[in-house]
């Protein structure tokens, strides 16, 4: 029976993909280069200014330009948080599902706290939880299980009874490393993981109301 529900955020609860899509693209144009469709900057949305700096340059960290080109796509992209970022169609049928059934649930994201507190603020999920943890809360981000298993703690409930829902291979190596059960959603941007059903999660669903039916059988209220 579970206890508490942890999302990721970007690809999972949000499509953040068109404001990052455009902050790729803004950089593009700064640099003279051209501009890239967002379905082809999308799949990398989840892997943050590392994958969107891929996908746009062809660039890795390892790159004397990388840092900054990084520093510059975060300072366009907080000018533009939530001009087109949305949850996800039935996510907000589920946060409120989960509520009702008096489960506890928080967020578990790579993206800094510098983004996440405000775009958490305007999509509504702060104050509604109060566990929102950011790439920067804890010394190591995802796939390290840290960020969960800080998650665990501040709601009080046991790594076991939670799950973990990510779009993401990394989502899961984390869910499975803190000792969490893991869902992987096919309606998110999914990544260079390799194909979906090889990540190793314990379900795999394609839309949000499958994990409300699979809830409302697994419930244990606090």
């Amino acid at each position: 029976m579970l206890e508490a529900i942890l999302f990721d955020l970007d690809g999972t609860l949000a499509d953040t993909a068109p404001d990052l899509g455009w902050a790729t693209n803004a950089l593009l144009r700064e640099e003279g280069q051209g501009e890239q469709p967002l379905a082809k900057l999308r799949p990398y949305t989840s892997s943050g200014v590392r994958g969107l700096l891929h996908a746009g340059f062809g660039i890795s960290p390892e790159h004397p330009d990388y840092e900054r080109l990084a520093q510059r796509f975060l300072d366009l992209y907080a000018t533009r948080l939530c001009a087109e970022t949305r949850l996800f169609a039935g996510i907000p049928e589920l946060l409120d599902q989960i509520e009702a059934l008096r489960l506890a649930w928080g967020v578990v994201t790579n993206k800094r706290r510098r983004f996440t507190d405000p775009l958490s603020v305007r999509l509504g999920l702060s104050p509604r939880s109060p566990c929102i943890v950011s790439g920067d809360t804890t010394a190591q981000a995802k796939p390290s299980p840290l960020p969960l298993l800080h998650a665990c703690a501040l709601l009080d409930c046991a790594p076991a009874r939670t799950l973990y829902v990510g779009d993401d291979r990394r989502d899961i190596v984390a869910g499975k490393a803190a000792g969490c059960l893991t869902m992987a959603v096919s309606w998110g941007y999914l990544g260079d993981g390799g194909p979906i059903a090889e990540w190793g999660a314990d379900l795999i669903i394609d839309r949000p109301d499958e994990l409300a039916a699979f809830l409302a059988t697994r419930a244990a209220p606090k």
